[in-house]
Parts: structure tokens; sequence; C-alpha cells
């Protein structure tokens, strides 16, 4: 019960992110409703046919697309409230990106999958999402810019694992994982921290 809280909260987190980016480039409802639906379910779609989930999970529980559309009506209805846009777009993905992690992580340890794996997962999961949102809305995806933000889940996941050794409280581990990607994110932001960039600059 616990961890499809996580999943909800994970899919309503991107589903928002994925209507601001739409309605920042002024698309229309419908415009709006799909850069929602791939940001909240692309992830955890790229996810499932990688483990072999056949229909993937949205497909055979409704919940997921409810959320989809009460969400997007949500935020389009205060997008007034919530549209500065720019960090209210950040504060929703780098909360998505947290829960997703932690999503993938957990269903690749039900398929039985190594931790390296189950760590790609829960990345996969938490990324791949705003990828397609940010090439569908011709936008460089954040996971491609020097900003911390795979690795952020990456860093989460091992923190996952290493809990794992010294603790059986699994709801406990879900909710310090999800604060360390989070947590991350921000001071990353923060302070710009960023990965060295492999560009050189030409000397003049």
């Amino acid at each position: 019960m616990f961890f499809q809280v996580i999943d909800i909260l994970g899919t309503i987190a991107f589903a928002i992110s994925g209507v601001l980016v739409a309605l920042d480039k002024k698309m229309d409802p419908f415009g709006v409703l799909i850069i929602a639906f791939v940001t909240a379910v692309g992830g955890g779609t790229l996810r499932d046919v990688m483990i072999g989930i056949n229909p993937v999970s949205w497909m055979t529980n409704m919940t997921y697309v409810y959320v989809i559309f009460g969400s997007t009506v949500f935020a389009i209805l205060l997008r007034n409230k919530i549209n500065y846009l720019r960090t209210s777009l950040f504060l929703f993905d780098t909360i998505g990106i947290g829960l997703y992690t932690v999503v993938g992580i957990e269903k690749g340890l039900v398929a039985g999958l190594h931790p390296i794996i189950c760590i790609a997962l829960g990345t996969m999961t938490a990324c791949f999402g705003g990828v397609i949102r940010d090439i569908l809305c011709n936008e460089i995806p954040v996971i491609f810019r020097k900003e911390v933000y795979a690795t952020a889940c990456i860093l989460g996941g091992l923190t996952y694992f290493s809990l794992r050794l010294f603790m059986a409280n699994t709801n406990l581990i879900f909710i310090i994982a999800i604060i360390v990607v989070i947590v991350i994110r921000l001071i990353a932001v923060k302070f710009k921290v960023s990965l060295p960039s492999l560009y050189k600059k030409e000397q003049v």
C-alpha cells in the first residue's frame, strides 16, 4: 500500500510538471494532456517493457489514467497559482524523480534483478518521462545538460541498497532514499554544482 502511494505521488508530480511545460509552450488542452501523460508514464513504460511486463502497468490499472487526468485538470485550473513556471517545474520535477527512482528500484527487485540493474531501472523510470516531454516540447532534455539529474537518482539508489544492509523497515528506507535524491538535486541547483563538461574552449 505504501509503495503504491509513492507510485501515485510520482505520477501526480510528473503529470503536473508536464502540464507546466506544455502551458509554457502555449499548447491546446489536448496537447497539454498528451505531454502530461507521456511525462507521467514514459519512464515507467520503458521500464516495464525492459523487464517484460506485458501489458505495461498503466494499461492494466486505470488508477494511473484517472490520476493523470485529474492532475492535468488541477494544474490547468490552478495554473495562475502554481505557474511561477521555472520554480514550480523544477520542484515538481525534483519530487517526481525522487519518487520514481524508488518505484523503479522496487520493480527491479520484484523481477529478481541485480542491485546495479535495479538502480539503472530506477534512474530510467525517473528520467525518461522527462526526456520524452522535453523532446516533444523541442527542449534539450535536462538529463543531457550539465545539471545533476540522473546522478541524484543513482546516489539515491546506492543509498537505498546501503540502508537495506542495516535496516529492516522498508518504508523508512523508501522515504530516506527519496529524500536523498530530492536533497541532492536541490543542493546541486542551489549551489550550481554540475558534472564537468568534456567540451574545451578554444584558445583565442
